[in-house]
């Protein structure tokens, strides 16, 4: 049994919003070091329930769109959500994906510079506000990281390679490291027995990042350029099989977690031992949906 609990993402699916907030206070009650809801749904608003659903339990965004609204509006909520939840909301910030860019219709310029200009507009607007929380940088390869560091508290990946973090993690100078430098990785996580099933489902997870081309650069830059350029072809070939059989165990298993509980725990005490101050687990299961994947996942930390 793993000593240090990680976290663990939550998204209020629509019909069972209700029950999501219920979840997020059992999880507390069972120990988890945090709660972090990702871009799917309302996150914000899942965190201000979660605010007055909880007591303890540290919580935030793990990535909220900056083209979703004005700086100066999430300024605002965020100021608010700070002071409700006496510190504990952590604001996460990302700059999404190209087709969810292309889906809202929405112009942008140059993904480093518009964080930068986000993130300076709500520190400006914010003081006459009560302050911003910590405002986490959602980071995947080195600029972002760097960024992260000049302008922001924290910086959060999803589906991160473990074997890639230490090069990651030596751009934070150590004396961020060492004091209120906040580290997070969204890790999609299957809990079962039957290795082969559980990592067959988190291929499915993955199946959409492979097909972003800043992710297979990214992938491509922590050492596994074949499985990269093989899942390329397949996806011009528009062959599905093809990028499953290209998604290797070895890369797989660097960025996910699978396999028996046993297995899951000894991965997450390795992430913790890799620098991620939070691991933070993405649940789904071989065998059912969420209230399944949960199911899983307080048997394992129970």
């Amino acid at each position: 049994m793993t000593e240090r609990m990680p976290a663990v993402s939550l998204a209020a699916v629509p019909g069972r919003r209700a029950q999501t907030v219920e979840l997020a206070a059992e999880i507390e009650q069972r120990g988890f070091s945090g709660l972090y809801c990702p871009s799917f749904g309302d996150a914000m608003g899942l965190c201000l329930s979660i605010a007055h659903a909880t007591n303890t339990i540290e919580f935030g965004t793990s990535i909220q769109p900056i083209y979703l609204q004005h700086p100066v509006a999430l300024a605002t909520s965020a100021s608010y959500l700070h002071e409700i939840a006496d510190g504990r909301f952590r604001l996460g910030v990302g700059v999404t994906h190209g087709p969810v860019i292309k889906r809202l219709g929405v112009e942008t310029g140059k993904p480093l510079s518009d964080m930068r200009e986000y993130v300076t507009t709500m520190r400006e607007a914010s003081e006459q506000m009560g302050g911003l929380p910590d405002v986490v940088l959602a980071a995947l390869r080195d600029k972002m990281v760097e960024l992260s560091v000049e302008v922001g508290d924290g910086a959060v990946w999803a589906n991160a390679s473990r074997s890639r973090m230490e090069h990651s993690l030596d751009l934070v100078p150590d004396d961020r490291r060492s004091s209120d430098f906040w580290i997070g990785n969204m890790i999609p996580t299957v809990i079962d027995e039957d290795i082969e099933a559980a990592r067959a489902r988190n291929r499915k997870t993955l199946r959409g990042y492979v097909a972003l081309p800043n992710y297979r650069n990214y992938w491509i830059d922590a050492g596994y350029e074949a499985e990269m350029e093989a899942v390329a072809t397949a996806l011009a070939a528009r062959d599905k099989d093809a990028v499953f059989a290209a998604m290797s165990d070895a890369w797989l298993d660097d960025c996910t977690l699978s396999g028996s509980a046993d297995r899951v725990r000894d991965g997450v005490e390795a992430w913790f031992d890799a620098g991620v101050t939070a691991p933070i687990l993405v649940p789904s299961s071989t065998s059912g949906g969420q209230v399944k994947a949960f199911a899983e996942l307080f048997d394992t930390f129970g």
